[in-house]
C-alpha cells in the first residue's frame, strides 16, 4: 500500500490519453487471459498472448528476446507446428548471425558478442521447447554455436570442455561442460549446474553471472535427456552428473573439496537425488522447482499435461527427455523416477535447499512436504506464483545460499 509520502501524484490526462491507457489495459488483460489457459493446448493467438505476457515480465523462455523487437517477432509467428515454428525463428536467427559475423570481421568484438547472443536467443526460441523436428534440430545446433561465439568476448568467457563418458550401448560417449572462472580469484569454489527439460546449459548464463560476481566458478551442463547429454532421463542417469563431479574434483584450478550443485526445474530432481547419493562430496545442493515422488505419479502426470505455466508440447518435451515413444512409456518412465520408491529419501543428505512457487502446476509442492518430512533436515523457500517461483528475489536467494555453502559459511549436513 502506498503512503501519502511515496504516492505518485496523478497528472491530468492529455486529450486522448485516457483512451490510450484503457487500450493498454485491455491489451495487458488479453495477454493475461492467454497466460491462464490450461487443460488443453493453446491456440496460436493464445500462445502469442502467453509469450507477450512472459516477455513483459522478462521471464523464461521469453527473456531470451529483446523487450522491444520481441513484440514484433512474437506477433509474426506463423504457427506452432515444428516446421512453421522452427523455420520462422531460424530465419530471424540467421539474419542476426550475419550481422554478428560482419561486426566480428570488422573487429568490433563488443557488438559481435551482443549480436551473437541475440542470435542465440532466436535460435533458442526455434528449438523450444525441444528439438523434436528437423527445423528445431537445426536451431538447436545453431544456438550452441552462436552462444559460444558470443561468449568469447565476455569478461569471464566460457571454456567448452568435453570429457569422456562410459555410456552403455546406444548412449553417448562424452559430456560437454561450459566452464567459467571468476576474474582474479585463485582456486575458487565451484557450482555445477543444469537446467530442466527445455532450459539447457546455454540458459544458465544469468545464474553463472551471479555466482561469478561472488567469486564462485561455474560448470554448466545439460540435464539428463536434453541438449548434448549422453543419456536419457532413465532412473540411473545420475551417472553423467557423477562423472562431471569426478572431473571437477580432479582439476587443480578449483577448490574441489567445496562443490555445490544447482538443478533448475526438472533438473532439481537430480540435484535432490545427488544430495542423497553423495552427501559427503557436496557442500550444498539446490532443487529449484523439481519433483521427488508425487510429480511422477499417474494422477499428477495426467493433471499436468497442459499447465497454464507452459507454452506448448510439455508432454512431447518430457517424452523426448525420457526416451518415451508413446503414452504408456511416458507414464512408466515417470513412475520409475520416484525417489521414494527408489528408497533414497531416508539416506543421509547433503545440505539441500528446496525452492519453488506456491502455486506450481508443473511440479507439486507436496513433494517439498515429502522431502522435509524425510531423512536429514532441509531448507525451504517458497515464493509467490507458479512454477519455480520466479520473482526478483528468487535467483539472488539461491545464489547467496549456495555461495555460503561452497565457501564453508553455510549449514552443515
Amino acid at each position: 500500500m502506498m503512503t501519502k509520502r511515496n504516492a505518485v501524484q496523478r497528472q491530468p490526462e492529455a486529450p486522448g490519453h485516457g483512451c490510450a491507457t484503457r487500450v493498454m489495459e485491455t491489451r495487458v488483460n488479453d495477454m493475461l487471459k492467454g497466460a491462464k489457459v490450461s487443460g488443453r493446448p493453446k491456440s496460436l493467438q493464445e500462445a502469442k498472448e502467453w509469450m507477450l505476457a512472459k516477455l513483459a515480465a522478462r521471464n523464461h523462455p521469453m527473456n531470451a528476446l529483446p523487450a522491444d523487437e520481441g513484440i514484433e517477432w512474437i506477433q509474426g509467428v506463423p504457427g506452432l507446428d515444428g516446421e512453421s515454428w522452427g523455420s520462422y525463428w531460424e530465419q530471424l536467427g540467421a539474419q542476426v548471425s550475419l550481422q554478428a559475423d560482419v561486426a566480428e570481421q570488422g573487429g568490433d568484438g563488443r557488438l559481435a558478442s551482443a549480436l551473437y547472443q541475440k542470435a542465440s536467443g532466436l535460435y533458442f526460441m526455434g528449438r523450444f521447447p525441444c528439438p523434436n523436428h528437423p527445423a528445431k534440430q537445426r536451431c538447436a545446433a545453431a544456438e550452441r554455436q552462436a552462444y559460444i561465439q558470443g561468449a568469447r568476448h565476455w569478461k569471464e568467457p566460457i571454456r567448452r570442455v568435453v570429457i569422456p563418458f562410459r555410456g552403455r550401448e546406444a548412449e553417448g560417449k562424452e559430456i560437454v561442460l561450459l566452464v567459467r572462472m571468476p576474474a582474479g580469484v585463485e582456486r575458487p569454489p565451484v557450482v555445477v549446474m543444469w537446467g530442466g527439460v527445455d532450459a539447457y546449459k546455454e540458459q544458465m548464463t544469468a545464474a553463472s553471472d551471479a555466482f561469478l560476481a561472488q567469486g564462485v566458478a561455474t560448470v554448466a551442463m545439460d540435464n539428463a535427456g536434453t541438449g548434448e547429454s549422453p543419456v536419457r532421463g532413465v532412473p540411473d542417469a545420475e551417472r553423467q552428473f557423477i562423472a562431471a563431479f569426478d572431473w571437477v574434483e580432479r582439476q587443480a584450478e578449483f577448490r574441489g573439496a567445496r562443490v555445490g550443485c544447482l538443478g533448475r526445474s526438472f533438473g532439481g530432481y537430480w540435484a535432490t537425488k545427488l544430495a542423497h547419493l553423495m552427501p559427503e562430496r557436496l557442500a550444498g545442493c539446490v532443487n529449484w522447482g523439481g519433483g521427488a515422488h508425487h510429480m511422477f505419479q499417474p494422477e499428477w502426470v495426467e493433471a499436468s499435461r497442459y499447465p497454464d505455466s507452459y507454452l506448448m508440447e510439455l508432454v512431447e518435451t518430457r517424452s523426448l527427455m525420457l526416451g518415451a515413444t508413446d503414452d504408456s512409456e511416458y507414464l512408466g518412465g515417470f513412475k520409475r523416477l520416484s525417489l521414494l520408491d527408489q528408497g533414497v529419501l531416508e539416506q543421509p543428505c547433503a545440505p539441500l535447499l528446496l525452492v519453488n512457487g506456491k502455486e506450481d502446476r508443473q511440479c507439486p509442492v507436496e513433494d517439498i512436504s515429502l522431502l522435509i518430512g524425510s531423512g536429514s533436515p532441509k531448507t525451504v523457500r517458497l515464493f509467490p506464483g507458479g512454477h519455480m517461483g520466479l520473482t526478483p528475489q528468487t535467483l539472488p536467494t539461491i545464489v547467496d545460499w549456495l555461495c555460503k555453502q561452497v565457501k564453508g559459511q553455510g549449514v552443515r549436513s
